[in-house]
């Protein structure tokens, strides 16, 4: 069992007829957790009902929360969600909000030390204060995990060229590499060109990309591996790449061959973005079958 520790926003997704708990930190923990490993959360909600119930789920959810902080001023995160007729979602992320707040503790170092793997998002840097606190923690960080969100206008090239080359593993999305490339002198039309110009420019050995139906791409120690995707209809895709980068982390780090690992990220991936919400429950026995 592996010590996991998730860093940044938590939050409720607002759909048009109902709300769910997200962000993609929490999104993470709640699948790494539920494959059977030890995770903390660092992350900072509102004294209000909203928050509460965060709390609750979390804790529900056997998610170490020690290091979730409250705060007595700014309200619990909030991001309301369109889908379009595909399912495809596109946000608006309220600001201020108590995610954006994070302090430096010594408890919150300390968690940060003794952990595996720390795992954090470029949507945390939008305020300085967050983004001190998780500057602070990557210095102390073992292995680091950079989950690569860009959300307009919440990010700058100066800061996520400092995340990308504090990262011992970074993912992307297919638009995110293309624009953070291209934001850096590099044109090539070509996936792997740009996957492996960001290994040189970060000297980061693991390099993930996903490519929404079309699956995903992994390069780990100058190799790459393939998985084209599954067919599935999608219901949304708020957190299906949570749930990919979380499964693909398990799998790697309990030492699973590189194309075991891509393979069954893809198909837990495809099976949320079936399914509504960013949490739906699945069974072991479900993801074999569906890639069967």
């Amino acid at each position: 069992m592996k010590n996991i520790v998730c860093f940044g926003e938590v939050l409720w997704d607002v759909f048009p007829k109902h709300k769910k708990i997200g962000g993609a930190p929490l999104n993470v923990a709640l699948r790494l957790k539920s494959l059977k490993n030890q995770v903390s959360i660092i992350t900072r909600v509102g004294r209000d009902s909203d928050g509460k119930k965060i709390v609750f789920h979390i804790v529900e959810h056997g998610i170490n929360t020690e290091n979730l902080q409250v705060d007595d001023t700014l309200k619990t995160g909030e991001v309301e969600v369109t889908l379009d007729n595909a399912g495809s979602a596109t946000y608006e992320i309220k600001q201020p909000r108590a995610w954006d707040n994070i302090q430096l503790t010594e408890e919150v170092k300390l968690v940060t030390e003794i952990a595996d793997v720390f795992i954090y998002g470029s949507l945390v840097t939008r305020d300085e204060t967050s983004r001190r606190t998780l500057y602070k923690l990557l210095k102390l960080a073992k292995f680091k995990i950079f989950d690569v969100n860009l959300r307009a206008p919440f990010y700058t090239g100066e800061i996520l060229n400092h995340l990308m080359n504090e990262a011992s593993f970074i993912k992307f999305n297919d638009d995110e590499i293309f624009e953070i490339c291209k934001s850096l002198n590099f044109d090539s039309m070509s996936l792997e060109e740009n996957i492996k110009f960001i290994a040189k420019h970060t000297n980061t050995k693991t390099i993930c990309v996903t490519k929404g139906g079309d699956g995903a791409i992994l390069y780990l120690d100058n190799a790459f591996y393939y998985n084209a995707g599954y067919k599935v209809n999608v219901v949304d895709t708020v957190g299906a790449g949570d749930s990919f980068l979380a499964t693909l982390i398990n799998k790697l780090l309990k030492n699973a061959a590189p194309q075991e690992a891509i393979d069954y990220a893809c198909a837990v991936g495809a099976i949320v973005a079936g399914s509504e919400g960013a949490n739906p429950e699945i069974k072991q026995e479900d993801i074999g079958e569906f890639i069967s």
